[in-house]
């Protein structure tokens, strides 16, 4: 009995994300309703702002669904769509942010923080390859080593 209850509460709790599309938000062309869902997955809920507005419940969120319905559905394509949205709520609305003069630091700095990593365990490296690492000989000492090395 306890087995039939968790089960029943984990596929309550796994179906959860797919009502945040409300039946009357759903477009009667299925290529057109595919399209709606494919671009909504990109856009990023501005209130929960770790969720796409497609997975999102919030009512911006909706607003935005809607409107992007109603771009496809007057014959943009999807790049428009994306451009309209952009141009109203900022970059910041894309979950993944386009590469441009503004977000090339933050496309290119893992790879120069790795580059600049590397460049410096080489120097580091290098400098230290080239100093002794013990002291120097006494006298008695390099007296011995030179009697040990003639035998």
């Amino acid at each position: 009995m306890m087995r039939r209850l968790l089960l029943a509460f984990v596929l309550m709790l796994s179906a959860a994300p797919a009502f945040a599309v409300n039946p009357d938000e759903v477009l009667a062309d299925p290529a057109l309703e595919a399209r709606a869902r494919a671009l909504s997955a990109e856009l990023r809920c501005m209130v929960c702002q770790n969720q796409s507005i497609d997975d999102s419940n919030a009512d911006l969120a909706k607003d935005l669904r809607l409107l992007v319905r109603e771009r496809i559905t007057d014959g943009d394509s999807d790049e428009a769509v994306l451009n309209y949205i952009v141009s109203r709520y900022g970059e910041f609305v894309l979950l993944k942010p386009r590469f441009s003069m503004k977000t090339g630091l933050l496309w290119g700095a893992p790879a120069l923080l790795v580059l600049a990593g590397g460049l410096s365990l080489l120097v580091f490296a290098r400098k230290r390859a080239g100093k002794p690492t013990g002291s120097k000989l006494t006298a008695d000492e390099q007296a011995k080593l030179s009697e040990l090395l003639e035998k």
